[in-house]
Order: structure tokens, then sequence, then C-alpha cells
């Protein structure tokens, strides 16, 4: 008898030994991916000033549309597909069977993928018309307007295979904790679409051609340089061999089990965008654009670090789901759930305080104008005022995918979906393209509050009292810091019209902002400001020891 509990004692000390070390390198982990993502959505900032500047509001318009649809195939295959089926299986896979076992999954996976890859690309580029017509109906009001739109995202529509193929890339590096290469090749897309901008929008506009088709060009090219870049990695951990297509394998059959449900979920995700885009296309000239502009200053916070962090622990969940040992598994969550709200919070608070300034600090030259600046501010925010939501969700729907429930984030989003629906009825009205993004703020919250309680009934807890006190933290020292940002960005504002005076109260509130959070945080002794700044002091320590 006193052996089976020494035993049973030392396997639960082994248990949590692991679970703590997994904990310890998530942070590491997620910093390689956010330095990626960092790399990339600075690119990205740099491509949406320069498509923003060189380009008007119809082109802009026409390209947002045209982006969306296969983006949004792009966003569910490599958040969606990969994070619910392939890195969960691939990672039992290797638990129980090795490194053999593994790469035999993903070459019976991959073939699968890219046959239907190529059928998705070939379907979307013969029924880019009556996709425009779906998405943005309202362009018809423009003449020329849904010709352009329905020829960009004809052009661009092959965009899906590509990315489609270095997502399946991602899912095998990421579930080996090889984050480097995948976080850091989609800044190639970035790239792309900068050098197409600058380089082909004259000399198509001199033979005839519509500008806009450069986009299209730089958006295929991004997709092509970021599978060839994870090339040389797949080689080196064994995973570039010939893609086999067997159907017959219980592992990739265990695959489309998880992902049946998410077809639900793709109906669930297109209705919503659809609608979203529709309403848009109804609300005149530049509607798309702002909604888009706004989307994208938001997605900076988030894949800097919350979409890095959901992505590094990923793996780490679904190794403890394969074992079986949910307590190491709801700590692990909670531990990623309070470093990314660490972040999150003050995201919101700062583009709320600052919506204005930073958007005229990042776009106001050239074709974007003081009205579009304004205009995308009010939209940026309302959906800047949701990144804690969404980013609690992108921490949420990773867990219930470890643990093989795909059913739960599909009912979930079908709840948002008529959510959304009903607040976009009501606001549209009376606030044009900002009532959009409240009713994506609304829902939102909506999704977050129900997935907490599913979550909470699958694991038994999801340490409330522990992320709860650390929110209230960082709530209240991102309310002071809103404050003194917004005052110091007043302070400054109509001192002159040049491009110095205007960039002035956004660049001072972010720096006020930024320094008083970090201060206030510190002084409240802060758990998760030493756990993010361990990895950078332990590096300068060992450099120091060195030297």
């Amino acid at each position: 008898m006193g052996t089976g509990k020494g035993d049973e004692a030392d396997g639960a000390a082994a248990r949590a030994a692991e679970g703590k070390s997994e904990r310890e390198k998530l942070v590491g982990r997620a910093g390689i991916v956010g330095a990626g993502t960092l790399a990339s959505r600075v690119l990205g900032f740099g491509r949406d000033m320069a498509i923003a500047a060189l380009f008007t509001r119809g082109q802009t318009d026409a390209f947002a549309v045209a982006l969306t649809i296969p983006n949004t195939l792009r966003q569910l295959l490599a958040e969606g597909a990969v994070s619910s089926a392939v890195v969960p299986v691939l990672s039992e896979r290797l638990a129980k069977g090795g490194d053999e076992a593994g790469r035999a999954f993903f070459a019976r996976a991959r073939g699968v993928s890219l046959l239907a890859l190529v059928f998705v690309s070939v379907l979307g580029v013969f029924l880019a018309g009556p996709l425009t017509e779906l998405f943005a109906p309202g362009s018809h009001a423009t003449p020329g307007q849904f010709e352009r739109t329905s020829n960009l995202t004809q052009l661009m529509f092959p965009y899906i295979f590509f990315m489609g193929t270095a997502a399946l890339g991602m899912a095998a590096l990421n579930a080996k904790r090889k984050f480097a290469v995948a976080a850091f090749a989609p800044a190639l897309f970035n790239v792309a679409l900068i050098g197409a901008a600058f380089a082909l929008r004259d000399p198509l506009s001199a033979r005839g051609i519509d500008p806009s088709i450069a986009l299209a060009i730089g958006v295929l090219l991004g997709g092509v340089l970021q599978v060839v870049a994870q090339l040389p990695a797949l080689r080196g951990i064994g995973y570039a061999s010939r893609p086999v297509f067997d159907l017959h394998d219980p592992h990739v059959r265990e695959m489309f089990r998880r992902i049946l449900p998410m077809t639900f979920g793709l109906g669930i995700y297109y209705i919503d965008l659809t609608l979203s885009r529709r309403f848009l296309s109804e609300l005149g000239e530049g509607a798309q654009s702002y909604f888009f502009w706004a989307s994208r200053l938001c997605d900076f916070p988030q894949g800097i670090f919350v979409m890095a962090l959901s992505t590094a622990a990923l793996p780490s969940l679904a190794t403890f789901a394969a074992k079986g040992d949910k307590e190491e598994l709801a700590n692990t969550w909670a531990h990623g759930m309070r470093l990314s709200l660490f972040v999150a919070v003050p995201c919101s608070a700062a583009l709320v305080a600052l919506a204005e300034p930073v958007v005229v600090l990042l776009f106001q030259r050239g074709h974007f104008d003081a009205l579009a600046a304004q205009q995308t501010a009010r939209a940026l925010a309302w959906q800047g005022g949701a990144i804690f939501t969404v980013s609690a969700v992108r921490q949420l729907v990773p867990a219930f995918h470890s643990l093989g429930d795909t059913r739960t984030p599909v009912i979930v989003s079908a709840l948002d979906l008529i959510a959304f629906i009903v607040l976009a009825l009501w606001l549209r009205g009376p606030y044009g393209h900002v009532g959009v993004s409240m009713a994506v703020a609304g829902s939102s919250a909506v999704q977050m509050v129900l997935l907490f309680i599913g979550l909470k009934m699958r694991l038994g807890t999801i340490r409330g009292r522990e992320i709860g006190s650390s929110t209230a933290r960082v709530a209240f020292a991102s309310l002071v810091a809103a404050v003194a940002g917004w005052g110091a960005a007043r302070v400054l504002s109509g001192m002159g019209t040049g491009p110095v005076e205007r960039a002035l109260p956004g660049l001072a509130g972010v720096l006020v902002f930024g320094a008083l959070y970090f201060a206030v945080v510190w002084g409240l002794g802060s758990r998760e400001l030493a756990e993010l700044s361990g990895p950078v002091r332990r590096r300068l320590a060992r450099r120091a020891r060195r030297d």
C-alpha cells in the first residue's frame, strides 16, 4: 500500500513539475511568436499606410472586400482547422507514437488538405462574381465599383491555396515547438504588398489598367513567399515528404471528426461576415475602408502577444489533454489567460482614449484625409474597446479544441451571430458604419461570457479568483494611464496642421499611457509583469556573466 501511495505521489509531483516547466516555457515561446508577429504587424502598418495614401477610397473599399473573402478562409484554416484538429491530433501522435507516427499522420493530413485547397481555390475563381454580389451588393451604386471588386476577388482567390499550405506547415512546426519560422514568415506577405503597391501602381495606371490590380499581385506573391520560407524548416524536422492521400487512416478520420463541427461554424462565420460586409456596402463610400483599418489597428496588439500566446499554448494544452491531466491543463490555461489580459485590457483602454490621435499619427496623409481619420477613429473606439473580450475568446477556444470539443465553440458562435444581427440591425440606422463596429463589440462580449461558462463546466474550475484579482489590478492601472494619456493628447491637439504637429498628440498620448501603465502595475506588484520580463532579465544576466 505504501509503495502504491508513494508511486502515486511521485506521479503527481512529476505531472506538476511538467506543468510548471511548460508554463515557464510558455512566455519564451510566445515571445518568439510575438517577435515574428511584431515584425509582420509593423510591416503591416507600413502596408496599410502606403495603401491608404496611394489608393482612392473606391480602390481601398474594393480591396477590403476582395481580401476579406479568401482571408476569412485563411483565418479558419490557420486558426480554426489547425487549432481544432491538426495540432491536437499531431500532438497526440507525437506523445503516444513518437516522431515516426507524427510524420506518417502529417503526410496523410497534408495530402487530403492540399486536394481540398485546390478545389476551393478553383471554385472561388469561378464564383468571384456571385461572391462579390453576396458580400457587397451596395457596390453597384458606384459605376465600375462592382466590376473592380469582382476582378480583384477573382485574381486574389488562389491566395487561399498558398495560405492553407502555409497554415499546415505552421501546424507541424508548432507541434514540434518550432515557432520561429512560422512566426516570421507572414511578414513576407506585407513586404510583397508594399513592394507591389509602390512598384506596380504607376506602370499599370500608365497602361490604362486599374492600379488596384497591383494589390492583387502583391497578395499572391506574399502567399507564395510564405510557403517557400517554411520549406527549409520543414525539411529540417523531416516533415517535407511527399503528401499521401489516405482517407482510411484512423487518425485522418479523427482529424475530420474534429473538423466536422467546424463546417457548421464556417457557415455561421460566413453569415456573420457576409452580413457585416453587406451592411457596410450599403452605408456609402469609405465605410468598408474605415471598418477595415480599424480592424487592422486592433489586430496589432492581438497579434503581437495575444495570438502568439494562444499559438504557443495550444501544443501544451493538447499534450495535457492527451494525458488526461485536466488539473495541469487548467493551470496552464489560466496562466495564459492572465498574461493575455495583462496585455489586452490596457490596449482596449488606450484605443478608446486615444483613437483619433492614433489614427491621425499613423494614417493621415495623401488620400487619407481628416474625414477618413475621424470616421476610422469612431469605428476604432468600439472595436478597440472589445480587444480584451476578443483576446479572452482567443484563449478560451484553444482550450476546448485541446479537449477535443469543437461543438461548444460552434454553438456559442451561433449565439454570437444572433447577438450580432440584432445589434447591427438596431444600431446601423442611427450610427451608420460605427453601428456595425458597435455590434461586433457587443456580440464578442456575449461570446466571451458563454465560453467562460462552458469551459468551467468542462474543467470544473477556471481559476476564476486568480484571473479576477489579476484583471482588477490591470484594469485599475489601465484606467489611470488612459486618463493621463488622453490629457496629454488633448493638451497638444490643435497646435497646427503640419505633419509633425498632427502627429504629436498621438505620439505623446501613447508614450504617457505606456509609461504610466507599467509604473502602476509595477507599484501594485503585478506577477504578470515579472513573468513577462523574466526571460529578458535572465538573458541579460547570462550576458553579463559571460562578459
